[in-house]
């Protein structure tokens, strides 16, 4: 058995700007858990010299970008070999990095295909240089680089690969050229091929037209492509769909809804996890070491977190608070202190995402919350995105203008650094997009291994994993009520989050101790791993 991991993304480390949210952390997070359990597994991505960008706020409280050149070297090795696959009639070629993921038992090689080479004509080394930052045509060209040319990357490096997993639709092109190998048997390439949907809104799905790519694809589309991918569109989800022998959604709700947008196929689900090493800060870390030893390769040991002696718990919060309140202050001079309440919503800014659901009636949220709760915000909005940035600049407008009445800061360029800081030191976790168009979320997870707590509407995973006002707060929001109606109800539950926080802590300390054993021993990679391992790979 050897599998082989492809994603349009991969976060491994906040210093190799390969990922722009989710999908590549969660990319990232399921390559260190097959490294520490010593699976078989290889990956593949794109390397972005110029990354997805470094985000800054102006005086106007505006999104800025910065696109700093990334040199590769400091962290992987170029290998000396090139392959080609042609794009538009042309060849393009195509360099491969090599980095290797170290865990606990073992390793994963992740390659990096690299189109910026002197050989290439100037068009084709722009391929990879940005994630996301193109058009269609941007898109379609990295598409093939990834799923074609890293087939062929593959096939001289690692021989014998027995499934190919397709990290979302951005690698379908792999299976164009499985059916070139094996002389357009569709069979053989379903049973190579397995596939993750991340996605439950229509518009997120990949979709070409095919005078588009057949200029880009040419003779790697087969003939019948238009009953494998969709009549009108190239539609990668259903070419993927079509060639595979086992496709699954992110969460229980998210394999749901897939089934609905994707009538006909047999679509499950394994609900995603976080990279329980990663994500817990040095505070916990300890505090597990002391009193659950196995932690670290045994994650589901954590259900025993109940014995942990109160105050260890607290201490150690406390030391994970006090890192990030320190930062937030440092940047800011917000003058945010480690007793009060602290409330984080970081999130990519789009509108499904509703950031500025909290503010919907400032004057209650005055009175309920100056002096006692503190709210931290981070997210980066796509540069093509204008609603999205119209809600950073909302946030970043609101902080200054209310500042004698509201406790609030925007902190840039969220990624993975400042991602940990949030979700080791943070009180409460917010969530609060328009259902069911959260897939999974994994954020809200991190939080849980450093005894953080949720709140959220129970979308994505956190339908699977609350216990409302136990392990978390349930905002109860119906996927067909107002905005008006979720606020409503997020400030009812605010409420009486901030009077349990004041008046009741061993009732806010024994919710902490349920985010922990309730939802770290499940919500881990380690435990999502070996699903997609017994359910799949094998």
């Amino acid at each position: 058995m050897k599998i082989a991991y492809f994603s349009m993304e991969i976060g491994l480390n906040e210093n190799i700007p390969t990922y722009s949210g989710g999908l590549g952390i969660l990319a990232g997070d399921h390559i260190k858990s097959a490294a520490d359990l010593n699976l078989p597994l290889v990956a593949v991505t794109l390397l972005y010299k110029r990354g997805y960008f470094i985000q800054t706020i102006n005086p106007m409280g505006e999104q800025e970008e910065l696109y700093p050149y990334f040199d590769p070297r400091a962290f992987m090795e170029p290998l000396p070999f090139k392959v080609t696959i042609q794009i538009e009639g042309r060849d393009v070629n195509i360099g491969v990095w090599k980095y290797n993921q170290i865990g606990l038992k073992g390793r994963v090689p992740v390659y990096f295909l690299d189109t910026d080479l002197p050989i290439n004509a100037p068009e084709d080394r722009l391929i990879t240089q940005f994630l996301y930052g193109g058009d269609n045509h941007t898109r379609i060209c990295q598409e093939a680089v990834l799923g074609i040319g890293g087939y062929l990357a593959l096939k001289r490096l690692e021989p014998g690969i027995t499934t190919f997993h397709m990290n979302e639709g951005h690698a379908v092109f792999l299976t164009l050229a499985l059916l070139r190998e094996f002389d357009g048997d569709e069979e053989k390439v379903r049973q190579k091929c397995i596939f993750t949907t991340h996605t439950p809104v229509p518009a997120g799905h990949d979709k070409f037209s095919y005078g588009l790519a057949e200029k880009v694809l040419g003779r790697y589309l087969p003939k019948n492509v238009r009953s494998l991918a969709g009549q009108d569109l190239l539609n990668t989800t259903a070419l993927a769909l079509n060639l595979s022998r086992a496709s699954n959604g992110v969460s229980e709700l998210h394999g749901e809804v897939s089934r609905e947008m994707f009538p006909g196929f047999n679509i499950g689900h394994i609900t995603n996890g976080v990279h329980h090493l990663s994500w817990t800060g040095a505070e916990f870390k300890a505090l597990f070491d002391a009193y659950l030893p196995a932690w670290r390769e045994q994650p589901q040991v954590l259900a025993e977190a109940h014995c942990i002696p109160d105050d260890a718990i607290t201490e150690a919060k406390g030391l994970a608070k006090k890192r990030l309140i320190s930062y937030i202050n440092s940047v800011s001079g917000a003058g945010f202190t480690n007793e009060q309440l602290t409330i984080c919503f970081a999130r990519r800014a789009t509108a499904y995402k509703r950031a500025t659901l909290i503010f919907s009636d400032l004057e209650y949220l005055f009175n309920l919350s100056f002096d006692r709760v503190q709210l931290i915000f981070a997210g980066k909005a796509h540069p093509q995105d204008d609603s999205g940035k119209r809600l950073i600049k909302e946030i970043v407008n609101l902080g200054k203008q209310y500042e004698n009445k509201l406790r609030l800061v925007f902190v840039p360029n969220y990624n993975i650094w400042l991602a940990s800081l949030m979700t080791q030191g943070t009180d409460v976790w917010l969530n609060t997009p328009r259902r069911p168009r959260e897939a999974s979320g994994t954020s809200g997870m991190k939080v849980c291994f450093n005894g953080g707590i949720n709140m959220s509407v129970l979308d994505g995973w956190w339908r699977e994993a609350c216990r409302n006002r136990i392990n978390g707060w349930a905002i109860g929001d119906d996927e067909d009520d107002s905005d008006e109606a979720a606020a409503s109800d997020l400030y009812q539950d605010l409420d009486d989050m901030v009077t349990t926080y004041y008046a009741n802590p061993k009732q806010w300390l024994a919710i902490m101790k349920n985010s922990i054993a309730d939802i770290s021993p499940v919500f881990n990679t380690h435990r999502m791993v070996l699903e997609y391992l017994h359910k799949y790979y094998l």
